[in-house]
Protein backbone atom coordinates (compact mmCIF):
# COMPACT_ATOMS: atom_id res chain seq x y z
CA UNK A 1 0.00 0.00 0.00
CA UNK A 2 2.84 2.23 0.46
CA UNK A 3 4.58 1.48 -2.58
CA UNK A 4 1.62 2.38 -4.75
CA UNK A 5 0.87 5.84 -3.06
CA UNK A 6 5.09 6.72 -3.67
CA UNK A 7 4.56 5.76 -6.87
CA UNK A 8 1.43 7.83 -7.15
CA UNK A 9 3.05 10.50 -5.34
CA UNK A 10 5.97 10.55 -7.69
CA UNK A 11 3.63 10.37 -10.81
CA UNK A 12 1.82 13.42 -9.21
CA UNK A 13 5.82 15.30 -8.90
CA UNK A 14 6.27 14.02 -12.25
CA UNK A 15 3.00 15.92 -13.54
CA UNK A 16 3.95 18.72 -11.17
CA UNK A 17 7.58 19.34 -12.63
CA UNK A 18 5.90 19.47 -16.31
CA UNK A 19 3.72 21.92 -15.29
CA UNK A 20 5.82 24.09 -14.24
CA UNK A 21 8.20 23.86 -17.11
CA UNK A 22 5.61 24.21 -19.55
CA UNK A 23 4.27 27.45 -17.57
CA UNK A 24 8.30 28.31 -17.88
CA UNK A 25 8.25 28.15 -21.16
CA UNK A 26 4.90 30.18 -22.05
CA UNK A 27 5.93 32.98 -20.33
CA UNK A 28 9.55 33.55 -22.30
CA UNK A 29 7.42 32.83 -25.00
CA UNK A 30 5.75 35.75 -27.24
CA UNK A 31 2.96 33.92 -28.31
CA UNK A 32 0.04 34.29 -26.30
CA UNK A 33 -1.19 31.11 -23.77
CA UNK A 34 -4.17 30.55 -26.12
CA UNK A 35 -2.02 30.52 -29.43
CA UNK A 36 0.69 28.62 -27.58
CA UNK A 37 -1.82 25.73 -26.49
CA UNK A 38 -2.86 25.75 -29.86
CA UNK A 39 0.04 24.83 -31.47
CA UNK A 40 0.23 22.28 -29.15
CA UNK A 41 -3.06 21.15 -30.29
CA UNK A 42 -2.63 21.36 -33.86
CA UNK A 43 0.95 18.89 -34.08
CA UNK A 44 -1.96 16.31 -32.54
CA UNK A 45 -4.19 17.06 -35.16
CA UNK A 46 -2.21 16.64 -37.68
CA UNK A 47 -0.46 14.03 -36.57
CA UNK A 48 -4.06 12.04 -36.18
CA UNK A 49 -4.74 13.29 -40.15
CA UNK A 50 -1.80 11.62 -41.14
CA UNK A 51 -2.38 8.49 -39.34
CA UNK A 52 -5.82 8.54 -41.04
CA UNK A 53 -5.17 9.44 -44.53
CA UNK A 54 -1.78 8.62 -45.74
CA UNK A 55 -0.16 5.21 -45.67
CA UNK A 56 2.69 5.18 -42.95
CA UNK A 57 4.82 3.13 -44.68
CA UNK A 58 4.71 5.78 -48.03
CA UNK A 59 5.04 8.84 -45.93
CA UNK A 60 7.38 9.65 -43.59
CA UNK A 61 6.03 13.75 -42.43
CA UNK A 62 6.92 15.45 -38.91
CA UNK A 63 4.42 18.15 -38.41
CA UNK A 64 5.24 21.44 -35.98
CA UNK A 65 3.26 24.03 -35.55
CA UNK A 66 4.41 27.45 -34.30
CA UNK A 67 1.76 30.62 -33.97
CA UNK A 68 -0.78 28.77 -35.92
CA UNK A 69 1.94 27.88 -39.15
CA UNK A 70 2.24 24.29 -39.93
CA UNK A 71 5.79 23.05 -40.97
CA UNK A 72 5.76 19.73 -42.86
CA UNK A 73 9.39 18.40 -43.38
CA UNK A 74 10.48 14.47 -44.34
CA UNK A 75 9.79 12.56 -47.28
CA UNK A 76 6.60 11.55 -49.68
CA UNK A 77 6.90 9.11 -52.44
CA UNK A 78 5.36 11.33 -55.24
CA UNK A 79 4.35 15.04 -56.13
CA UNK A 80 0.40 14.15 -56.15
CA UNK A 81 1.07 13.32 -52.34
CA UNK A 82 2.49 16.31 -51.38
CA UNK A 83 -0.33 18.50 -52.70
CA UNK A 84 -2.73 16.35 -51.03
CA UNK A 85 -0.52 16.44 -47.72
CA UNK A 86 -0.43 20.33 -48.39
CA UNK A 87 -4.38 20.52 -48.64
CA UNK A 88 -5.59 18.26 -45.84
CA UNK A 89 -3.00 19.64 -43.14
CA UNK A 90 -4.43 23.54 -44.20
CA UNK A 91 -8.16 21.99 -43.25
CA UNK A 92 -6.91 21.33 -39.50
CA UNK A 93 -8.56 23.47 -37.49
CA UNK A 94 -6.76 26.99 -36.48
CA UNK A 95 -4.12 26.44 -38.89
CA UNK A 96 -3.66 30.05 -40.57
CA UNK A 97 -0.65 28.75 -42.93
CA UNK A 98 1.21 24.95 -44.21
CA UNK A 99 4.57 25.22 -45.32
CA UNK A 100 5.45 22.03 -46.98
CA UNK A 101 8.80 21.25 -47.30
CA UNK A 102 8.80 17.93 -47.79
CA UNK A 103 10.63 16.34 -50.60
CA UNK A 104 9.37 13.61 -53.11
CA UNK A 105 12.03 10.84 -52.43
CA UNK A 106 12.92 7.80 -50.30
CA UNK A 107 12.59 7.75 -46.51
CA UNK A 108 15.42 9.32 -45.01
CA UNK A 109 17.98 7.14 -43.04
CA UNK A 110 18.54 6.49 -39.96
CA UNK A 111 21.97 7.91 -39.85
CA UNK A 112 20.36 11.20 -41.56
CA UNK A 113 18.05 11.37 -38.85
CA UNK A 114 20.72 10.79 -35.85
CA UNK A 115 22.54 13.51 -37.97
CA UNK A 116 19.91 15.75 -38.04
CA UNK A 117 19.07 15.59 -34.28
CA UNK A 118 23.06 16.75 -33.63
CA UNK A 119 22.59 19.56 -36.01
CA UNK A 120 19.92 20.60 -34.29
CA UNK A 121 21.42 20.05 -30.61
CA UNK A 122 24.32 22.08 -32.03
CA UNK A 123 22.45 24.94 -33.56
CA UNK A 124 20.90 25.16 -30.53
CA UNK A 125 23.66 25.43 -28.10
CA UNK A 126 25.46 27.89 -30.43
CA UNK A 127 22.47 29.84 -30.51
CA UNK A 128 22.05 29.77 -26.17
CA UNK A 129 25.73 31.37 -26.84
CA UNK A 130 25.23 34.15 -29.03
CA UNK A 131 23.61 37.04 -27.02
CA UNK A 132 21.84 38.94 -30.45
CA UNK A 133 19.86 35.32 -30.35
CA UNK A 134 16.65 34.98 -28.00
CA UNK A 135 16.64 31.06 -28.54
CA UNK A 136 13.66 30.47 -26.36
CA UNK A 137 11.97 32.47 -29.17
CA UNK A 138 13.13 30.17 -31.79
CA UNK A 139 12.03 26.66 -32.98
CA UNK A 140 14.40 25.18 -34.84
CA UNK A 141 13.76 21.58 -36.91
CA UNK A 142 16.54 20.07 -39.19
CA UNK A 143 15.45 17.62 -42.17
CA UNK A 144 18.21 16.23 -44.15
CA UNK A 145 21.09 18.49 -43.18
CA UNK A 146 18.27 21.68 -43.81
CA UNK A 147 17.90 23.86 -40.94
CA UNK A 148 14.13 25.44 -40.42
CA UNK A 149 13.91 28.32 -38.00
CA UNK A 150 10.42 29.72 -37.06
CA UNK A 151 9.56 32.44 -34.19
CA UNK A 152 8.14 35.82 -33.54
CA UNK A 153 11.45 37.42 -33.97
CA UNK A 154 12.92 41.16 -34.80
CA UNK A 155 14.62 41.41 -37.58
CA UNK A 156 18.05 41.32 -36.29
CA UNK A 157 16.90 38.52 -34.15
CA UNK A 158 16.13 36.48 -36.76
CA UNK A 159 19.54 37.32 -39.22
CA UNK A 160 21.13 36.63 -35.92
CA UNK A 161 19.70 33.21 -35.69
CA UNK A 162 20.45 32.45 -39.53
CA UNK A 163 23.44 33.36 -39.62
CA UNK A 164 24.57 31.16 -36.52
CA UNK A 165 22.65 28.15 -38.04
CA UNK A 166 24.62 28.57 -41.01
CA UNK A 167 27.77 28.72 -39.57
CA UNK A 168 26.91 25.38 -37.81
CA UNK A 169 28.87 22.29 -39.04
CA UNK A 170 26.91 19.99 -41.09
CA UNK A 171 23.97 22.31 -42.09
CA UNK A 172 23.65 22.69 -46.04
CA UNK A 173 20.76 24.79 -46.03
CA UNK A 174 18.81 27.69 -43.77
CA UNK A 175 15.24 28.13 -44.40
CA UNK A 176 13.69 31.36 -42.12
CA UNK A 177 9.92 30.94 -41.67
CA UNK A 178 10.02 33.64 -39.11
CA UNK A 179 7.24 36.23 -38.39
CA UNK A 180 8.68 39.60 -37.68
CA UNK A 181 7.84 41.96 -34.94
CA UNK A 182 8.93 45.57 -34.42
Amino acid sequence: MLGAALVQLHGCAAVAVGAVATGASMATDRRTTGVYVSDQEIELRAMTKLDEDFKQDTVHVSVTSYNQQLLLTGQVPDEATRNRLTKVMGGVPEVRKVFNETAVSGVASLTSEGNDAAITTQVKSRMLQDDRVPVTKIKVVTETSVVYLMGLVTQAEGKAAADVASTTGGATKVVKLFEYIN
